[in-house]
């Protein structure tokens, strides 16, 4: 199988990752935190190195604040839903957010009455700029937006944003799902408070993985509670991070799985990104060149990730993925990928989008097939 769905899980893996997975399950087993003896600390250091290692490489300053969850959408839930919110509090995000992201705070929006601004920026960073300006008000209580869109794959420029924020004292939440493992991201850096990714995306990690790493003073309530590990005597969750918002067992293997994933993308930090960005302008330049087909995707001088957005004519894209699926075995997504807002700000609604997703691992031959595909697929249709 041809498989061009990496933004949705990658495929496949680094060996280190499911060597690292199966280590854990069948020589550690042991639960980190919840005992003294030697496979309980043996476990409990692994989890301490991932802390240590996800802070390093996104430019977190303290890996206690690194912190575990299932995936990137519980790592969002605990960014939104831990902030002390009141009537009237504001929050600015994008029309390119994941549903991760604006379900969150329709919540909020029903159970607290904040007020949500979504601007577009039109894929320009001056009208970003200039919206998040206009939106601002004296209660605005944070930015929360997508490093890139997960339907287009363009890339937002969120060190302008996080500057406006931050001219304010807002805080930015950075929802990284789409662009861990594919860009340098580094918190101090880029003016990020919390920074949320999965670890089976673009870091080539195991599914069941994600993080919310925060950076400076910002404190949250814990949306969850349970049993720690440490202070069991108390009614209440620790005041200390990472437990006071880590109840529960953690997920062990997987956290493994991802620290092997991690350490392969520290030592390959800046080889992998260029071939992942030629395949990406060789898929989009053959799309473009094949009547009938319209690209949703930035134009090349826009920062870009691995992703090509579009459709065959007026053909549902659901249709063209299972005939790609049926007759070439080529995986691809298709639909309104969770994202409904951004396909309001394309009017693809109704038709949905086909998403081809790359990785390091596809091949320009594939890149060759799929462009053949969608020729003969286009072609079809137009003979009818």
């Amino acid at each position: 199988m041809i498989y061009f769905d990496q933004a949705a899980s990658s495929r496949p893996k680094p060996p280190e990752v499911g060597e690292a997975m199966v280590h854990a399950l069948n020589s550690i087993g042991a639960n980190p935190g919840r005992g003294s003896h030697l496979l309980a600390r043996e476990a409990a250091q692994m989890i301490a190195d991932t802390r240590e290692r996800a802070a390093r490489l996104f430019g977190s300053s303290d890996p206690r604040k690194a912190l575990f969850f299932p995936n990137a959408t519980a790592a969002l839930n605990q960014a939104i839903k831990g902030i002390n919110w009141s009537e009237g509090d504001h929050v600015i995000a994008t029309v390119f957010e994941h549903n991760s992201i604006r379900r969150p705070l329709a919540y909020l929006q029903r159970k607290y009455g904040i007020k949500v601004t979504y601007v577009s920026g039109n894929d320009d960073t001056v009208s970003l700029e200039n919206q998040l300006r206009e939106s601002i008000r004296p209660e605005t209580r944070l930015l929360a937006l997508t490093h890139a869109s997960n339907v287009t794959g363009t890339v937002l420029p969120v060190e302008h944003a996080a500057t406006v924020a931050s001219d304010h004292g807002i805080p930015v939440l950075l929802d990284a799902s789409q662009t861990a493992g594919h860009l340098q991201i580094n918190m101090r850096e880029m003016g990020i408070t919390m920074l949320a990714f999965p670890g089976h995306k673009g870091l080539l990690g195991p599914q069941g993985t994600g993080m919310l790493l925060m950076e400076g003073s910002m404190d949250l309530e814990p949306v969850q509670h349970g049993g720690t590990g440490s202070f069991s005597e108390e009614p209440e969750n620790p005041q200390q991070w990472p437990e006071k918002f880590e109840s529960g067992t953690l997920n062990t293997p997987g956290i493994a799985g991802l620290n092997a994933a991690l350490n392969v993308y520290e030592s390959d930090e800046h080889n992998n990104v260029p071939r992942e960005t030629m395949l990406g302008r060789s898929l989009m330049k053959g799309l473009q060149a094949i009547d009938g087909i319209t690209c949703y995707s930035p134009d090349k001088d826009h920062c870009q990730l691995p992703i090509a957005a579009f459709n065959v004519l007026d053909i549902p894209s659901q249709e063209i993925a299972m005939v790609l699926d049926a007759h070439y075995d080529i995986a691809v997504r298709a639909g309104l990928h969770c994202s409904p807002l951004t396909h309001d700000f394309l009017n693809t609604t109704q038709q949905g989008v086909i998403r081809a997703s790359l990785s390091k691992y596809n091949t320009e031959e594939e890149i060759n097939r799929f462009l053949e595909a969608i020729q003969e697929i286009t072609a079809s249709y137009q003979m009818l």
